[in-house]
């Protein structure tokens, strides 16, 4: 039977995989948490690869906490570095297939289109760096490594950027967002789903590189906002603000839209509009 481990179980990602595991009774699911797999200790990394021989690992695990990136830089680097590379390199040894999942913000440029994968990285910050030099480690040591490169993630299991406006809706009657941020929001669980399908297709082998995926669409997380307040009949009024207006110790792009083109050419997988997959992921959490 066809073995898959999911490490970051607990993230977003890794309970959306968890959850559409009926979907895919075929494979055996293997569903790794920081308490399962200490990722920064590579001796019992190489042992339970060693002990648990499998044949797709995707790495979920991530350091994503942006701003805490900034005083905590060795910490990010472990996570999103380190033991990515250490992932890939298992996976290498015993020829399975390595599937890890990026960051929009690898880009941060001046560029003021779809950004493509070729497109070049310039990014600012200790996560977004780290990011990078995880995708750049996992193809080094794995070149037929598949590197998913998303953006605004949200879900509903987990800390994101729904959850908190449905939260906050419920306790104030005001909301300042910025809305000079321009992307498009990433399902969890239609990315959760493509990969599967990936997979099942046999299409996760031969193809390495970096793919971008998000939902289809544009907005700013202004217009995220108001969208996730209509659609929970939350009376809760949005006000603009500029990103100056709302200083971070971490950078965010400006723009960072993610060209689909190549993961729907190579895959074959059509993409979901943002804000259908927001209607659905609302309907579940109310």
């Amino acid at each position: 039977m066809t073995t898959i481990l999911v490490t970051g179980a607990n993230g977003q990602l890794g309970r959306e995989f968890q959850a559409l595991q009926p979907l895919f009774p075929e494979y055996k699911w293997m569903f790794a948490s920081r308490q399962d797999l200490d990722l920064s200790d590579s001796g019992e990394v190489r042992r339970f690869f060693r002990e648990n021989p499998i044949d797709y690992c995707l790495s979920c695990a991530a350091y994503t906490a942006v701003d805490l990136a900034e005083t905590h830089p060795a910490e990010a680097a472990k996570v999103n570095v380190d033991a990515v590379r250490l992932l890939a390199s298992e996976c290498r040894a015993q020829a399975a297939s390595f599937i890890h999942f990026s960051s929009d913000y690898v880009y941060h440029n001046a560029i003021n289109r779809p950004l493509r994968e070729e497109d070049p990285t310039t990014p600012q910050g200790v996560y977004a760096r780290t990011k990078l030099e995880g995708d750049l480690a996992a193809l080094a040591e794995h070149p037929e490594a598949l590197i998913f490169r998303i953006s605004w993630v949200f879900s509903r299991f987990g800390h994101n950027f729904v959850k908190t406006m449905l939260r906050l809706g419920k306790e104030r009657p005001e909301l300042r967002v910025v809305c000079d941020q321009i992307g498009a929001p990433t399902h969890a669980r239609d990315l959760a789903l493509a990969v599967a399908s990936i997979i099942h297709s046999g299409k996760a082998r031969g193809r390495g590189g970096i793919y971008h995926y998000a939902n289809e669409g544009v907005c700013s997380w202004y217009d995220f906002a108001k969208a996730i307040f209509d659609l929970s009949s939350l009376p809760v009024k949005v006000l603009p603000i500029l990103s100056r207006e709302y200083p971070t110790p971490a950078s965010r792009p400006s723009y960072s839209v993610l060209d689909k083109t190549k993961f729907k050419e190579t895959f074959g997988i059509e993409i979901p509009y943002w804000r259908d997959s927001l209607a659905d992921c609302i309907r579940e959490m109310l």
